[in-house]
């Protein structure tokens, strides 16, 4: 299979760039695996993503999802001509968690020149299935 990337040659390296000053940043997502179609990112559940039962925030695993289907959509694109912004994000949140990691994975649906489309599922440590969130990202071309 061929990678889908734009840069082929991408590692986790370069995924570090896109995690200073950003809310990835503050929240302590950590890169995990690049694949030849996918993206794997984790965050932990600390107070910062807690609502106030004490479990993990329905909105800061739609951050992760966000988080993980933009980067990915950026790493499709040709980043010197086109732009990515998120369009529509939904999110159904299966299970509860209240601490450890949380590990998101990220898939294309569809990659199109105008839009792509991206199945996120986020699981527990235990790989138990906690939210189901599908991104709509649209690709703009860049002002010059």
């Amino acid at each position: 299979m061929r990678s889908i990337w734009f840069k082929h040659d991408l590692t986790l390296q370069d995924l570090h760039d896109f995690e200073s000053k950003t809310m990835a940043h503050y929240l302590q997502m950590k890169w995990e695996e690049i694949g030849q179609d996918f993206l794997r990112m984790s965050m932990p559940v600390t107070d910062h993503v807690r609502q106030p039962y004490g479990i993990l925030h329905g909105g800061a695993s739609c951050a992760l999802a966000e988080t993980i289907g933009s980067v990915g959509s950026h790493l499709i694109i040709d980043s010197a001509t086109q732009m990515c912004v998120g369009m529509e994000i939904n999110a159904n949140h299966i299970k509860s968690v209240k601490e450890g990691r949380v590990y998101a994975i990220a898939k294309p649906v569809h990659v199109g020149n105008n839009s792509h489309v991206w199945d996120i599922r986020i699981a527990n440590e235990k790989n138990q299935l906690i939210c189901i969130s599908r991104l709509t990202v649209a690709i703009m071309n860049k002002r010059t």
